[in-house]
C-alpha cells in the first residue's frame, strides 16, 4: 500500500471512529436523563410487562396525596407524604417550598430517584391546576386500572 492510500485509510478510520465514540455519548446521555413514568401500584407491583425500577433510578410518578398523610419537619423545608392510587402507598419525601395547590385528597405528579422500594425522594413536585384537569400519563394508567365492572347496553353493542 502506498503512503497516499494509508493516509486516505487513517483519515476514513478516524472520521468513522469519531462518529461512532459520538453517537455513544449521545446515545448514554440521552439514557441518563429519560425518567420512566410509574404509579405507585407499578411501583411497587411492576409494570404489565413486568419491569420495576431499581434503586436509585430517576423516575416519575403520580397519583393522589393520601388524607392524613403529609408531615413537615418543623426545623427545615423536608416535606414527606404517601401517595397511592387504587393499590398499595408509596412514601415521598420533598424537601423545597411545596405549589400553592398542593394538598390532602390532591393529584400530583412528582419526579424524584426511587430510595427503596417503596420510597422515593423527589427534587420536584407538581399539583395539578384545576380539578379536570390529569396528566395524560395519570389519565391513561387511571382508566386501566378503573376498567368499569357493570356495562350498560350500549357498551355491550359496542364491544
Amino acid at each position: 500500500m502506498n503512503p497516499r492510500r494509508k493516509k486516505r485509510m487513517g483519515l476514513i478510520f478516524a472520521i468513522v471512529l469519531g462518529v461512532g465514540l459520538t453517537v455513544g455519548l449521545m446515545i448514554y446521555a440521552l439514557n441518563q436523563n429519560m425518567d420512566l413514568f410509574y404509579t405507585p401500584t407499578e411501583l411497587v407491583n411492576g409494570k404489565s410487562d413486568g419491569s420495576k425500577p431499581e434503586v436509585g433510578q430517576r423516575l416519575r410518578i403520580g397519583g393522589m396525596v393520601v388524607e392524613g398523610s403529609v408531615s413537615r419537619d418543623p426545623n427545615s423545608l423536608q416535606v414527606s407524604f404517601d401517595l397511592a392510587d387504587v393499590g398499595p402507598k408509596v412514601k415521598i419525601v420533598y424537601e423545597g417550598i411545596l405549589p400553592d395547590l398542593f394538598r390532602e385528597g390532591q393529584g400530583i405528579v412528582a419526579q424524584g430517584v426511587l430510595t427503596s422500594p417503596t420510597s422515593i425522594e423527589a427534587f420536584e413536585v407538581l399539583a395539578k391546576h384545576d380539578e379536570e384537569y390529569m396528566p395524560p400519563e395519570v389519565a391513561e394508567a387511571m382508566n386501566v386500572i378503573h376498567e368499569p365492572l357493570t356495562y350498560t347496553d350500549e357498551q355491550l353493542e359496542s364491544k
